[in-house]
């Protein structure tokens, strides 16, 4: 019920057109943002929907851009390790050439020549850098050189020659983001890439007797392994094998010591996390050490690298060994090739996954940014239409008002 006075209607009237020019200001607001939501309370539900789309479509964007970096970087890494696979391609024509008994000790130097810049070229290669500045063969150690050269003093040559190349580099991989918990593991450890052989490592400690004194971890080939104190080396065996790691542990028949083996072309790296586990059975150095030539002295170390095998290519030419050439060298050889060819397959399969992946973002991408429109963008042909109403309601309460309120001064003149 309303109390009838003077100012009834002039109150009713002032009323009515605020509320034309608040409603006819939000319209307005929203024509000029192209947004149906500019305050929580203009629609709650809508709102709480929207911040939850615009979250997620971040998300999306960024993992689009992880896989697509990633595919870069796959690109370019995969272009050096085809260029290395040519290399040694090459290394082998001469390591086939000179092992055929027709060339004398000259012919063979003068290939050994040529091996040795073969060999700087890999070195070179497997050092490389990539558009982002980081080295890309070095695990997760992206500032850090993968590799380090030593010159030394080779028989049959005058002046000093490469004589170890050692990997300066991590063994942890990388892991991109490009889904919601979903993760693409990239290895992009050197001395797995450029490794030759399995690498064996063979302890002459007898640990028939052996025994954890306390709880510890253990680091083998990246993967980490709890050891519990009492454990005797059968159990600590069993642990490595179950862990998922490349590598097969056994005892050995004869001397009772702990031997380890990789499943497949690579360099170990044996690390104590916590304890003196490794160090206590006679496989690694004292902590100080770090791998992955922190290995005990007394523990026999076979299998090498990609350049190692060119090296004793080379090294064998300069002395006229054609018998080396042929044998070890040679099957060396085709087993790093071998190895270079799996990696190179295993890099063109990440790099065809990560553009599936940059495929799929950007539909998802596409599929939330309709979701966002729906909810928060202002439909733009009702929008109009409210303001050109709210505009017609305004004119018809001013004409009103004006008929309501038709005295004029001359009204007071008589």
């Amino acid at each position: 019920m309303h109390r009838i006075s003077s100012q009834f209607n002039n109150n009713t009237t002032q009323r009515s057109l605020r509320s034309q020019e608040v409603r006819s200001a939000l319209v307005q607001k929203q024509l000029g943002t192209q947004n149906r939501i500019n305050q929580l309370r203009d629609d709650p539900l809508a709102a709480g929907h929207l911040v939850r789309y615009k979250s997620y479509l971040s998300r999306v964007n960024q993992f689009q851009k992880n896989a697509q970096v990633m595919a870069d970087d796959l690109q370019v890494r995969e272009g050096y390790i085809n260029q290395n696979l040519q290399i040694m391609q090459r290394v082998r024509e001469l390591a086939v050439t000179g092992a055929n008994g027709i060339y004398n000790t000259d012919d063979l130097k003068n290939m050994a020549v040529e091996v040795d810049e073969l060999l700087k070229e890999l070195v070179q290669n497997a050092n490389a850098v990539g558009p982002d500045g980081n080295y890309l063969f070095s695990g997760t150690s992206t500032k850090t050189i993968a590799f380090d050269v030593v010159m030394g003093n080779v028989e049959g040559s005058g002046y000093p020659l490469i004589s170890e190349v050692r990997y300066q580099g991590n063994v942890d991989t990388n892991k991109i983001e490009v889904d919601e918990n979903a993760y693409i593991p990239v290895d992009t450890s050197g001395n797995r890439t450029f490794w030759a052989e399995q690498q064996k490592l063979l302890s002459s400690r007898d640990l028939s007797s052996w025994q954890a004194r306390e709880d510890s971890v253990i680091s083998v080939d990246g993967q980490q392994i709890a050891i519990t104190q009492g454990d005797n080396v059968y159990a600590v065996v069993a642990k490595i094998n179950n862990s998922g790691a490349a590598v097969k542990a056994s005892i050995d028949p004869v001397t009772h010591g702990l031997d380890l083996v990789t499943t497949d072309s690579r360099q170990l790296w044996l690390t104590d996390k916590s304890g003196t586990v490794l160090e206590d059975m006679g496989i690694i150095k004292d902590s100080s050490q770090k791998p992955p030539y922190n290995i005990a002295t007394g523990v026999s170390v076979s299998g090498g690298s990609l350049f190692d095998t060119v090296i004793a290519l080379r090294d064998a030419m300069l002395r006229g060994d054609q018998e080396a050439i042929g044998g070890r060298v040679l099957g060396s050889i085709d087993a790093g090739m071998s190895n270079l060819t799996s990696r190179l397959a295993k890099v063109g399969s990440d790099y065809e996954r990560a553009l599936v992946n940059v495929e799929r973002d950007s539909k998802t991408a596409l599929n939330v940014t309709n979701l966002v429109s729906r909810e928060g963008d202002v439909d733009m042909t009702q929008a109009i239409m409210d303001l050109n109403m709210l505009e017609t309601v305004n004119q018809a309460t001013l004409s009103n008002a004006g008929k309501m309120y038709s005295s004029t001064l001359l009204d007071y003149l008589r």
